[in-house]
């Protein structure tokens, strides 16, 4: 999640050669173990024994058989509680989780994850997104957004959402911009879905709500938006979201964010020669520290592993060792599709990613630095590139109703729906100190690597995401080709 005006590729913490091989077929790869260091088992023969020299309301246990653990130690653990949790997910389990389930509760556990209890964003955080940047970005949206409304027909009324809002900047800035629309933001009902109570917080202020007193049980509480006169509604998940009217829904660097399974391709038999792909996995090694391991044999990720290779062209799969799929972006994909293809409208998708099969791509950011993924987890950001060509694939499996379109870059789509244009108004009225911020901003959106103008610090340059981003369409057939993908 611009997660990341860090793009300079950095070295990832486990990265493996690349081999090339015939399309590899799925197999057990039976030959490999977890890895994990062993654990004592509790032998069949414990037993409870009666003395016979003793009264018959007394008894003596033979505890010779059993495990002893090391003596405990009270001195204070280092382990952080997510860290805790995590371990003692994977003894409970009997055996290593997989990178998914790591990544989610990194990220998202109630009690300890990275984006529940803090404020992650903006150059005091741990990343800078797109609309952290400059205020054109919201406004651009807004820009894409009412033009749909249009090819929609006008409906009177819509609901707008956005995936994972973040600080709410990027509403805030699209209904700032949109405010002189009335006929557009009188038909929005906003839905934020966010499952962080303290970004919902921030939120709510960047979008300057005020609640509505409402005593009915049963009855989600609504704030209303004064940037816009517009109601706004929280949810945890997307199925929260009312269904039945047209949706417009905004997915800007939260596709990033979902758990993705990691493969990698191993020789299960030397002497058959036969190939095969292996889940990797987390464990706990020895000396307590995380670290990877490979599954023995198929897991329930595999499924989706062998839809993604279906879709793949065989070359494209035979350069990699490594592939990581993301179900739950299939899974949110499709769900999105079906919607937009009962109740109209569109989505629009907008993430630093592949058109194609993605590899070992899964990294770590803490305050803007790459770090070990399994480093003191909870404390780092954790995303992975995002597989745009997965994502069409879904929705047109999904749905025969909607169209996909993109994926093009975010350069691209914002140069077609008018950035140039409204960075030189802004540069028209603005201190020197604005117009250096307003440049910044606009070459971090759309330019490709350094900015040449730049003449600050080096450690500081300005890193151009315009052709590292992308953006991508999914609307109602009905509605035709979105604006700028024509």
């Amino acid at each position: 999640m611009l997660r990341k005006l860090l793009f300079r590729q950095a070295p990832r913490a486990y990265r493996f050669l690349s081999t090339q091989s015939t399309l590899p077929l799925l197999s057990k790869c039976s030959v490999f173990s977890y890895c994990s260091s062993s654990r004592p088992e509790i032998p069949p023969s414990n037993s409870i024994e009666h003395l016979e020299d003793q009264p018959t309301n007394t008894i003596s246990i033979d505890r010779s058989g059993l495990y002893s653990p090391p003596e405990h130690s009270h001195e204070p653990s280092s382990d952080s509680e997510l860290v805790k949790h995590l371990k003692g997910i994977i003894k409970f389990r009997g055996g290593p989780i997989s990178v998914a389930e790591y990544m989610e509760e990194v990220l998202t556990n109630p009690k300890a994850g990275f984006y529940i209890n803090r404020d992650v964003f903006g150059a005091e955080g741990d990343f800078i997104t797109s609309p952290e940047v400059s205020q054109m970005f919201g406004e651009m949206v807004a820009v894409w957004a009412m033009c749909l409304w249009e090819q929609m027909g006008r409906p009177k009324r819509v609901n707008l959402v956005e995936l994972g809002p973040g600080r709410g900047t990027l509403m805030a800035d699209l209904l700032r911009g949109a405010s002189k629309f009335k006929n557009f933001t009188e038909s929005l009902h906003i839905h934020m879905v966010e499952c962080s109570p303290a970004l919902q917080k921030l939120q709510h202020q960047s979008l300057k709500c005020m609640d509505e007193e409402n005593t009915s049980e049963g009855v989600d509480k609504r704030s209303l938006s004064t940037l816009a006169g517009t109601p706004v509604s929280w949810h945890a998940t997307l199925e929260q979201v009312p269904f039945g009217l047209p949706t417009i829904i905004i997915a800007h660097e939260f596709y990033d964010a979902l758990p993705v399974h990691q493969f990698q391709l191993r020789t299960s038999c030397l002497q058959r020669g036969s190939r095969g792909w292996c889940e990797k996995m987390i464990d706990v090694a020895e000396d307590s520290s995380f670290r990877f391991v490979l599954s023995p044999q198929p897991t329930p990720a595999t499924l989706y592993l062998m839809k993604r290779c279906k879709w793949a062209v065989p070359k494209e799969v035979e350069k990699f060792n490594q592939i990581e799929v993301c179900p739950k972006a299939m899974d949110l994909t499709s769900t999105l599709a079906k919607r937009i293809g009962v109740d109209g409208g569109g989505a629009l998708i907008i993430d630093y990613g592949l058109n194609g099969v993605v590899s070992d791509s899964l990294q770590a950011i803490r305050k803007h630095k790459f770090v070990n993924i399994l480093d003191n987890p909870g404390s780092a950001d954790l995303s992975a590139y995002v597989d745009f060509a997965s994502i069409k694939h879904s929705a047109e499996e999904a749905s025969d109703d909607v169209s996909v379109h993109g994926p093009i870059t975010q350069s691209q789509f914002l140069g077609s729906l008018g950035i140039n244009f409204r960075v030189e108004a802004l540069l028209q009225n603005c201190t020197d100190e604005q117009a250096e911020a307003l440049r910044t901003g606009y070459w971090r959106l759309v330019g490709d690597g350094e900015a040449p103008f730049w003449e600050g610090p080096e450690e500081q340059v300005p890193i151009g995401m315009g052709t590292r981003y992308m953006a991508m369409a999914i609307v109602n057939k009905k509605q035709g080709i979105p604006i700028p993908f024509q």
